[in-house]
């Protein structure tokens, strides 16, 4: 059989148009045990997540798990990306079993899910496993979600691969959309949020710029 190399994305690949975006449980007290990764990454990355989601219009669908009663406020960081977006607080642990979240996820009707979240090995895991069973394809970000520990994290993303999920992280996530630097109608935003969230490469970015004025396929 013969193959040929043509010009064209690959259909795994995302677009802002193409998946629906879950965000679960960034809330302090679920962040308060994560100990997988730094509370300031947690944070940071989360942020340049929602950030990205909202510049490029993506169908996204915030949650919280018992909001007032015990796991505190959502992070900033997300909120301040959905001002005007209602975030859906559960009492379920698997969002996936909340016919609100399934509701909003069928009136988008995206096939591609992304999830990300606290705690991996709970509220990330169960709705993956439960879309992944129902025909979806699921991608997690992983440097976007924590867990009690490195163990408890890692085996919860080795369970989800297993089971067909898609790993990537928080700046794959951007470059993703962004894809091409000629498309000028998101350069400015994608460097932006780069340069904020970013870390090294962002001050790269703005390196580039204020030392020679240079930009990214230009």
């Amino acid at each position: 059989m013969t193959i040929k190399a043509t010009p064209t994305a690959g259909a795994r690949l995302l677009t802002p148009n193409n998946h629906t975006l879950v965000l679960i449980d960034h809330q302090s007290q679920m962040a308060f045990a994560a100990h997988s990764l730094g509370a300031i990454e947690l944070r940071n990355n989360s942020g340049l997540v929602a950030q990205t989601a909202a510049a490029f219009k993506v169908a996204s669908i915030v949650t919280s798990v018992a909001e007032k009663s015990f796991s505190g406020p959502v992070f900033e960081e997300v909120t301040s990306a959905f001002r005007d977006q209602e975030i859906i607080d559960r009492t379920t642990m698997n969002c996936w079993e909340d016919e609100r979240i399934t509701a909003q996820v069928n009136r988008f009707g995206k096939r591609k899910i992304v999830f990300a979240g606290l705690w991996t090995s709970v509220c990330i895991s169960d709705p993956a496993l439960s879309a992944l069973e129902q025909g979806f394809d699921v991608y997690v970000i992983t440097d976007a979600c924590g867990d009690t520990s490195v163990e408890a994290h890692e085996r919860a993303m080795q369970r989800m691969i297993q089971a067909g999920a898609q790993p990537l992280t928080s700046l794959t996530y951007l470059l993703e959309l962004q894809r091409d630097w000629a498309r000028a109608a998101t350069y400015d935003l994608t460097t932006g949020i780069a340069r904020t969230h970013g870390g090294a490469y962002g001050l790269g970015i703005t390196y580039a710029k204020k030392m020679f004025g240079g930009s990214e396929g230009h």
